[in-house]
């Protein structure tokens, strides 16, 4: 089974999630002081049920598993969760990592407990955005680049994120509707870090994206390669999960790496300060890098294992798809995303500028 991105990360404006929301609708954990039970929380669809069963049986630990649609929702849950009614593990993606450390919000790891942490990418461990793995372990990545249906545009016409403003795309691109990555794409191009704090460099990003908008005829980030599937759009913004799934599905979607580099993302998993139930939470996090069990979960999601043993394992056309996994020179031009603290409510101001035309 095949995923959508959506489900496992949604887009930037679900950040209007508030603690008020949450509140009213988040279900109360029960207390429970065993050692037999762990307290789950991970996106929706994005583990298959079998890999929880055969956990369970395994070591008799039951999980109660929970899910959720946005960091910002689950951020502002954990936020109200006290001791008695704590998750054990949770998967916040890069940007949030070392916010919510920050905050106190996360325990400091051990990774010398994981049997099978050696086996992950050595480019994919001890990134900016959590030095030395203190407070996380890769689930899945993937990246955000060029798609173009080949019917419509030549071969070489896309390298580079600039080349979206070219007018003969006027009103026939995708983006996502994910405010951080659409103006990563505007940062990059103008030779800024997508992670940018700067003011001035969010509003000249804005201002480029201005532009761009012309040639822009849908924002999606529900199932992106459905337009291309359609015909709605020749070419955009998109995952490379999205495109492998077109592929798969016989629509000629190409994926480019643009010269300026790739937009990178990574779920991962975290014990959260309060965690009832530690020993149980490495367990898990230890039997979902394992090879066998990271590959299964990598090929229901639909998108990249960080695990160079279970990639391994996978059938070459799988292994050796540079949409699935990028070379190491596309890798070390990428950028994940990392919080930006208090500039977030600039880049929300003109987001929303850029989505309501004033």
């Amino acid at each position: 089974m095949q995923g959508t991105r959506f489900p496992l990360r949604a887009a930037g404006l679900m950040a209007a999630v508030s603690l008020a929301s949450v509140a009213t609708s988040a279900p109360v954990l029960a207390a429970d002081d065993s050692d037999k039970v762990l307290y789950v929380y991970n996106w929706t669809e994005y583990m298959p049920d079998e890999v929880i069963e055969r956990f369970e049986e395994q070591t008799g630990i039951d999980v109660v598993y929970s899910t959720f649609d946005s960091n910002e929702a689950m951020y502002a849950k954990l936020k109200l969760l006290d001791s008695d009614n704590s998750y054990d593990l949770v998967f916040p993606s890069t940007y949030y990592i070392d916010k919510m450390a920050r905050e106190g919000l996360l325990q400091k790891l051990d990774v010398s407990k994981l049997d099978h942490f050696e086996d992950l990418d050595p480019n994919l461990v001890d990134r900016d955005f959590d030095k030395g793995n203190q407070y996380s372990v890769p689930y899945m990545w993937g990246s955000a680049g060029i798609g173009y249906n080949p019917d419509y545009v030549e071969e070489g016409a896309l390298t580079s994120w600039n080349d979206l403003w070219n007018d003969k795309y006027r009103d026939k691109l995708l983006l996502s509707n994910d405010m951080r990555e659409v103006f990563h794409v505007a940062l990059a191009s103008l030779g800024f870090s997508g992670n940018t704090t700067d003011p001035d460099e969010i509003k000249a990003a804005y201002e480029k994206l201005t532009q761009l908008m012309p040639n822009v005829r849908a924002f999606n980030s529900d199932a992106a390669r459905v337009p291309f599937m359609q015909g709605e759009v020749d070419a955009g913004l998109i995952w490379n999960g999205e495109v492998y799934q077109a592929n798969q599905e016989g629509v000629p979607v190409e994926y480019v790496y643009p010269k300026e580099g790739i937009i990178l993302w990574m779920d991962t998993m975290a014990i959260p300060s309060n965690a009832r139930h530690v020993d149980a939470a490495y367990q898990f996090i230890d039997y979902l890098i394992s090879p066998e069990v990271s590959k299964e979960i990598s090929e229901y999601v639909g998108y990249t294992t960080p695990s160079l043993a279970a990639k391994n394992m996978m059938d070459p056309e799988v292994r050796d798809n540079p949409v699935v996994f990028p070379t190491q020179q596309d890798l070390a031009r990428g950028e994940f995303q990392t919080d930006v603290g208090d500039a977030l409510s600039i880049y929300q101001k003109y987001w929303e500028q850029l989505k309501t035309g004033h």
